[in-house]
């Protein structure tokens, strides 16, 4: 029989709580519960926190698809919404002739809507399938080389150093290799609809191929090669890619102690925090995000400017927004294309199109709000959080009940709470009848009994 082996024990222990001291004492009055249960008087009890109602509960899970949602939302505007002001701060980068350099976003307005009115709603949209079939590209292509290799494709903190080196590897490498299709990619974002054709879904792999094939020598005119490419476009790739991640595990940090400051500040359990952990991710990659472009944005002018020379390209003249005009340029390279663009434009020159960016990330700034309001307000309605009139819904009965300290769980009714209840006295038989001669009744031994 299970526990036999410990039966010879239990004579031992049998009169453990009868064996009470003067450090001991009842852990329930006399008479309600048995006092038979003991604890020591030194016993320090901290009171545990009560547990959450369903309301507290509903109000997590609220928070936890609204973190989801804003996510979702921040990667469709990322890729998708953000595309338009792409095309305008690409060409305006890749028009050297330029007058005006729209630094601001205020200049970019009476231009697109001159598009708009010219070649309709779907101008800025150009190019949008090779971006993303370039972006879905260079993910196969790591996760390709990470399988066959032991590169790892994410690190973190606790990676060592030789993994990191690794991880870099196999970022130069992937872009290396998608290099020529994203030049494909850059000409379709950047020429007009009106003076060229309208590309093929899959055209940007055939211009893709014919520039990998044709690695060490330009095709025509004053194209460079793939190989003079790699080098500017992998440097541009990899330092994008170290900022935004720095950028980003810098503000994550900041944000989490500056939100336990505040909790602790207030006296509440830093556990319980209004801004979910989803949040703060979201709003540290953005901030990396910002910092990279912000930072990278001449060296992103140059790269352009690269991959588009010789290609015979015609771009809309963001001048006016009515007219087209060719890309004519003749670098020998990055050093080249800088010097160029300070001599001939000045350091401004390396700035142009910074309005759209601008654009871009207040249109992205504004789009993660109203998701993020629009999917709370949504969660409140329907989990019943709170009426129609906007007040807050009245607390239950039990949610008003303040329990002032609780029971460790190893003690017997430890989760049970005594009142204190007042002895009252009932009567065992009905009182005598008074005598007729109005004699006295002998009241001093009345028969009563304790009920609890």
């Amino acid at each position: 029989m299970a526990g036999i082996e410990d039966y010879h024990n239990y004579g031992k222990y049998k009169d453990l709580r009868a064996d009470t001291g003067p450090g001991w004492e009842p852990a329930f009055p006399e008479g309600l519960r048995p006092s038979r249960s003991i604890r020591p008087k030194e016993l320090e009890l901290k009171p545990r926190a009560p547990p959450r109602s369903p309301e507290e509960d509903e109000e997590a899970v609220v928070r936890r698809y609204v973190g989801v949602g804003v996510g979702l939302a921040t990667l469709i505007t990322e890729n998708l919404l953000s595309h338009p002001f792409v095309v305008l701060r690409r060409q305006c980068q890749v028009h050297n002739l330029s007058h005006r350099y729209h630094l601001v976003p205020i200049t970019l307005v009476p231009v697109i809507i001159h598009l708009h009115q010219r070649q309709g709603i779907t101008t800025l949209c150009k190019g949008l399938g090779s971006i993303l079939l370039v972006r879905g590209m260079t993910l196969a292509v790591e996760d390709l080389i990470s399988k066959f290799t032991p590169w790892p494709k994410e690190v973190n903190a606790d990676s060592s150093m030789k993994a990191i080196g690794q991880h870099i590897l196999l970022k130069c490498v992937s872009l290396a290799i998608v290099t020529p299709f994203y030049s494909a990619s850059l000409v379709e974002t950047v020429q007009s609809d009106i003076a060229s054709e309208k590309p093929g879904i899959f055209d940007v792999f055939k211009e893709g191929v014919v520039r990998l094939v044709s690695w060490g020598s330009p095709q025509k005119g004053r194209m460079l090669p793939v190989w003079a490419l790699v080098t500017p476009t992998v440097m541009y790739g990899l330092l994008k890619y170290v900022v935004c991640l720095f950028t980003r595990g810098i503000t994550s940090r900041f944000l989490h102690s500056q939100r336990r400051a505040l909790r602790e500040r207030q006296g509440a359990f830093p556990r319980e925090m209004r801004q979910s952990s989803e949040d703060i991710e979201i709003t540290s990659s953005l901030v990396g995000l910002v910092a990279a472009d912000v930072l990278l944005f001449p060296l992103e002018t140059i790269l352009h400017r690269l991959h588009l020379q010789g290609t015979r390209t015609i771009i809309d003249n963001l001048d006016s927004g009515y007219e087209v005009t060719p890309i004519l340029t003749s670098y020998s390279g990055i050093r080249d294309c800088y010097r160029t663009t300070v001599q001939q434009e000045g350091i401004p020159g390396l700035y142009k199109g910074f309005g759209a960016l601008v654009l871009q990330f207040a249109a992205h700034v504004a789009v993660i709000k109203l998701a993020k309001v629009m999917l709370t307000e949504l969660g409140r309605l329907l989990s019943g959080g709170g009426s129609s009139n906007g007040t807050p819904k009245a607390p239950s009965p039990q949610e008003e009940i303040i329990t002032e300290s609780f029971r460790p769980q190893s003690y017997p009714y430890a989760q049970q709470q005594i009142p204190p209840y007042q002895h009252q006295q009932y009567p065992r038989y009905p009182p005598p009848e008074m005598p007729s001669n109005n004699t006295p009744v002998d009241e001093s031994h009345p028969q009563f009994f304790w009920t609890h």
